[in-house]
């Protein structure tokens, strides 16, 4: 059995928010041109250093440059938006791109807490994950079970989209399998053996993993980077994990001036030579049965994170595919 090799792109920023939406094209286009299977791109609000706030949109873009790489959103963060709208758009991409469309949903805010707070200053009392979730499930199925409130929405146009959810629970597995939805493992945030076991029981196949990978022209380069992040738990309890202490910082202060401890961390990362990344993957393979890794490769300069890309490609991407 074999797999394939898929992207998550954050559109990290280097100098300027522009210029991250520049390099996510290109991103998107040598992704293509090299043979990679699809490319995500995240969700974000309120964070500087990354430019990934409109995924949707940065995704019709992308299929419109691009010809035959599917392209998706990893992920939708379903808590601040109507089901019913995130299937009309995802409905409208997959009519504009036939069979080339993921829609990949994710469960936390995505952001700092002023972001948060100005994507939910409309909504009502706040609702079930699951219940959103299953909800969008029949809004892109065309159909809503009889007395359901909403029942007699259309969606249109309806399109073939590929579901996913993203999590690194055993319950988001489980959720995803009674919804019949394809499962992403949130490896870059979790990395951990046991876990990714537990989900995958929960699941009850292996999921898609997604891992965080530095990839240079030697394994002293790829080691040397700053793989660093911080993770911040506020008095309330609220705990998130932030690119670094000043981000921490502006996170306690968003959320009222709140005490705060900070906690470095060394998040799940492969890091090392093309020919490095591909034995752990090969490993990875092995070890789980994954037929597919989703690589962000989380490096902000622009020629860094190209030349990852054509170095894991060289390493036999087009054999593992």
């Amino acid at each position: 059995m074999s797999y394939v090799i898929s992207l998550l792109d954050k559109s990290p920023v280097a100098t300027t928010a522009a210029e991250a939406l520049q390099t996510s094209i290109a991103f998107a286009k040598a992704a293509e041109r090299l043979g990679y299977h699809r490319l995500w791109l995240a969700e974000h609000h309120g964070v500087p250093q990354l430019a990934s706030s409109a995924p949707e949109i940065l995704a019709a873009h992308l299929l419109a440059v691009t010809k035959r790489i599917r392209i998706g959103t990893g992920g939708v963060l379903l808590q601040h938006y109507s089901p019913y709208k995130v299937a009309e758009v995802f409905g409208t991409l997959a009519a504009l791109a036939p069979g080339r469309v993921d829609l990949g949903i994710g469960k936390a805010p995505g952001g700092m807490p002023h972001g948060t707070r100005a994507l939910q200053s409309e909504h009502g009392p706040r609702r079930d994950f699951a219940t959103k979730l299953q909800e969008l499930d029949h809004f892109l199925k065309g159909t809503l079970p009889e007395g359901h409130a909403l029942n007699g929405a259309l969606v249109q146009p309806q399109g073939e989209v590929q579901p996913f959810l993203l999590g690194a629970s055993p319950d988001s597995a489980a959720l995803a399998r009674r919804l019949g939805w394809h499962f992403t493992y949130a490896g870059q945030h979790d990395g951990d053996p046991e876990a990714i076991a537990r989900a995958i029981a929960a699941y009850g196949a292996p999921p898609s993993l997604a891992l965080a990978a530095v990839i240079a022209p030697t394994r002293a380069e790829a080691e040397g980077a700053d793989h660093t992040i911080v993770k911040v738990t506020l008095a309330d309890g609220t705990a998130v994990n932030l690119p670094n202490e000043e981000a921490a910082a502006e996170f306690a202060r968003q959320s009222g001036g709140q005490s705060y401890t900070v906690q470095p961390r060394k998040p799940s990362v492969l890091a090392g030579t093309g020919e490095d990344v591909r034995a752990a993957l090969d490993d990875l393979h092995r070890r789980y049965g994954i037929t597919e890794f989703i690589l962000d490769i989380p490096t902000a300069e622009p020629k860094a994170r190209l030349l990852g890309l054509e170095l894991l490609a060289e390493a036999g991407l087009r054999r593992a595919a």
